[in-house]
């Protein structure tokens, strides 16, 4: 029986996939696990009655187990691992830190408006220091095979090349090469190209965090 699963629709466009990384983990998972599912994607600017009663809250990702709806994609992660044991994407103990400070740093700098407040460097630090995690444990984070801890990367990858490269005009350094080899391979995976937003929805779903009104 398949999964039912709430995701975030796109802004502006509530039939299209949108771009909430934390959902994107989830769906990744169920692709990588071949476990079939039933999307809802969430107008959050309409947010529908059914959706609140089951989620007072109303936060996305949250995924239907047993009558029950479950949120939060570090959960869910963990439940469907439990659930669905293969194929394994448990990373390594570890491993399961690698890369976890990129994300804060991305969204610091992303949001600065001070240029002299050290949030580039501090991101530069960060994708240095998975680069060389890469070098010397890759291709993936915990080696040949991917893991949960790409799958939580991935999405968050890509929002930095997408929203840096439009808000700020920033790239990653050509130099940090294993990084760049990492997300080559994620980015073309079929299960991530079929959960990925499209970049104009990333931008738009960035855009008043960057631009508050």
């Amino acid at each position: 029986m398949a999964l039912e699963v709430a995701v975030k629709a796109a802004a502006g466009a509530p039939d299209i996939l949108g771009d909430c990384p934390f959902c994107q983990r989830v769906l990744l998972t169920l692709e990588e696990k071949k476990v079939p599912y039933k999307l809802h994607l969430i107008n959050f600017t309409d947010k529908p009655k059914w959706f609140i009663d089951v989620n007072p809250e109303g936060k996305v990702p949250v995924v239907k187990f047993d009558d029950k709806w479950v949120s939060d994609s570090d959960v869910l992660v963990g439940i469907l691992e439990e659930k669905y044991p293969e194929p394994s994407l448990k990373t390594p103990p570890e491993f399961a830190s690698v890369g976890s400070k990129i994300f804060g740093s991305f969204v610091t700098f992303l949001k600065s408006k001070d240029p002299n407040d050290g949030s580039d460097e501090a991101l530069l630090n960060e994708l240095k220091a998975l680069n060389e995690h890469l070098e010397a444990h890759g291709p993936y984070i915990a080696g040949d095979k991917i893991t949960a801890a790409d799958l939580s990367l991935a999405p968050k990858l890509y929002h930095l090349k997408v929203a840096l490269g439009h808000f700020k005009k920033w790239t990653v350094p050509e130099n940090l090469t294993h990084y760049h080899k990492y997300t080559k391979l994620l980015f073309a995976r079929e299960p991530f190209v079929k959960t990925t937003a499209e970049d104009k929805y990333v931008i738009a779903g960035w855009e008043p965090k960057v631009n508050p009104k």
